[in-house]
């Protein structure tokens, strides 16, 4: 949440890196332009030291900094080491940003898909009327483009020589044709997802943000996946939106996560995102469980809206230059799976990866993950690779997921409650971590939000809000030293317990009070009024 006073006493941006520089709004600009009655107001700054001073050369949040006396001179200039400077400045650090020029085009509608229009053209024309039933979806040809024929008419099915095909016929056109179309990548031409075997951290909402995967890229994760965007918002140019599509250098397979209801806006920001951001793979979302997502028929409800989910998937899988995969559940009710049904189909749409989440919605986490029905599936979905997710709590749950024959496990609110997770498959082995080990990996995080996030009074709390969603996770973990025995189940909450030092105690606390205690270890005291309530129900022991 932003203090109070941010938006009152906030600084004209021209004035931040220069306090003699001339606001180009005049006296239009709504924000102050008196550096010293700033000041006044300004909270006293958090610690002598600046992480982005320190680490790029210069700060560009300059006076508003909460850590500004370790880079302003003595007459309040902003200071700059230009050697560490010039050494950042390509590449940087963190690609995936929204340009302001491709912002305003998306804003005015000007953005024009040409491709998407092309195979959402073939894709309605395809589709047979009438609801499709679940086990019996037919093959929808995919558009792969011919020289000298119209997208719409040249069609070749990805199953191969000899499925049918519906005949060319003159006079059915969508567009004009262009080389573009021509020189299109076939799917067996595209970049292939080899990633069987690795760590895959999951897409977490709110928790998976940027430097949390930096954290667990340190640890051992070896795929990466961006927070769910959601594709319309995406479309209209939301920078809050395009945020989560951010990646750090240090993330070498990383993806995106889309989530939306319709082929239309879906194939569209399928395309916008080929042209426009550098990943190695496109994740749908259909296995999000939450009402507002549900309802209106995005996430989950895809599993029963087969027509659409299959359009989709079609739509995406032909304007993408990268892979497609799609992450699901066992289905909507608890005692209806869905996904073995849904497998086959996926493979034959253009899906390259599957993974699957081995609970229903309706039991969000109520139960255990069934690896016995994912076990079933992996048949299914063959020879496409399928991971598997749910439970993953230490190296011997990772042992047993893998004899299930999945290509490989994505974790989840395992890697919330314990980071060093990753490290703990890959060297087979339990970590008992110290409270202080612990604690330095927190102030990493701290420090790569203030890089993220920024260093001025709303990065801050930015930083600190996102440290505490993930502080009401990190409470869970029991030390391994004080284990009667191994390993920690994910499902069983663990009795109050008095830890080996007194940090250890309070990290163990369920109270946000105490979170927000160790915030301000970190990030110095909160705002008057701050409240704090975690944002997910996921950290339920139910």
């Amino acid at each position: 949440m932003k203090p109070l006073h941010y938006d009152k006493n906030r600084l004209c941006p021209s004035l931040i890196q220069e306090s003699t520089a001339k606001c180009f709004f005049g006296d239009r600009c709504r924000f102050l332009h008196d550096v010293g009655r700033y000041l006044e107001t300004k909270p006293a700054d958090l610690g002598p030291r600046c992480v982005l001073f320190e680490t790029f050369g210069r700060c560009p949040y300059g006076v508003t900094c909460r850590f500004a006396g370790a880079h302003l001179g003595p007459e309040g200039q902003n200071l700059v080491q230009e050697e560490l400077a010039a050494r950042w400045a390509h590449p940087l650090p963190v690609r995936n940003g929204l340009d302001k020029s491709l912002q305003q085009q998306l804003r005015k509608r000007k953005i024009r898909f040409e491709r998407a229009e092309q195979a959402l053209c073939q894709l309605s024309k395809d589709q047979p009327p009438g609801p499709t039933p679940v086990a019996a979806v037919p093959k929808v040809p995919v558009a792969e483009g011919a020289p000298g024929q119209n997208d719409c008419d040249a069609q070749q099915d990805p199953a191969g020589p000899g499925a049918d095909t519906p005949p060319s016929s003159p006079g059915r056109t969508c567009g004009p044709l262009t080389d573009e179309d021509i020189v299109r990548l076939r799917p067996c031409e595209k970049k292939k997802l080899d990633i069987g075997g690795k760590l895959y951290l999951a897409p977490l909402t709110t928790c998976g943000n940027l430097p949390f995967r930096r954290i667990c890229k340190r640890f051992g994760a070896d795929v990466t996946c961006g927070e769910m965007a959601v594709c319309t918002n995406l479309l209209q140019g939301q920078m809050s939106e395009w945020a989560l599509l951010k990646r750090h250098q240090c993330e070498d397979i990383f993806g995106v996560q889309l989530e939306g209801a319709f082929p239309d806006t879906m194939t569209k920001c399928a395309e916008l995102l080929s042209r426009t951001i550098e990943v190695d793979f496109v994740d749908i979302n259909v296995g999000c469980p939450i009402d507002l997502v549900y309802r209106k028929g995005g996430g989950c409800a895809l599993m029963n809206r087969t027509t659409k989910f299959q359009q989709i998937v079609r739509g995406m899988s032909q304007v993408l230059d990268v892979p497609l995969t799609v992450k699901i559940r066992t289905g909507v009710q608890e005692r209806v799976n869905l996904a073995h049904r849904l497998l086959p189909g996926l493979r034959d749409w253009g899906a390259a990866l599957v993974t699957l989440h081995g609970r229903s919605r309706e039991q969000r986490y109520t139960k255990l993950a069934d690896w016995q029905y994912i076990k079933q599936c992996v048949k299914a979905a063959s020879p496409m690779p399928l991971f598997g997710n749910g439970d993953i709590l230490s190296y011997e749950d990772a042992n047993l997921a893998m004899q299930t024959g999945v290509a490989g496990i994505m974790i989840a609110r395992g890697a919330l409650l314990k980071p060093w997770l990753f490290t703990e498959i890959k060297e087979q082995r339990h970590w008992d971590i110290s409270s202080s080990e612990r604690l330095d990996i927190l102030q990493d995080f701290t420090n790569y939000g203030l890089e993220h996030w920024g260093s001025d009074t709303q990065g801050v709390e930015k930083t600190r809000r996102f440290l505490l969603e993930w502080l009401s996770f990190l409470c869970r973990y029991v030390p391994v030293g004080l284990l009667e025995r191994l390993p920690q189940r994910i499902n069983e909450r663990p009795p109050y317990y008095l830890g080996r030092d007194y940090l250890e105690t309070l990290m163990a606390s369920p109270k946000a009070t105490d979170w927000i205690r160790i915030s301000e270890m970190l990030l110095g005291p909160v705002p008057s009024n701050f409240i704090f309530l975690p944002k997910h129900k996921a950290n339920a022991y139910k």
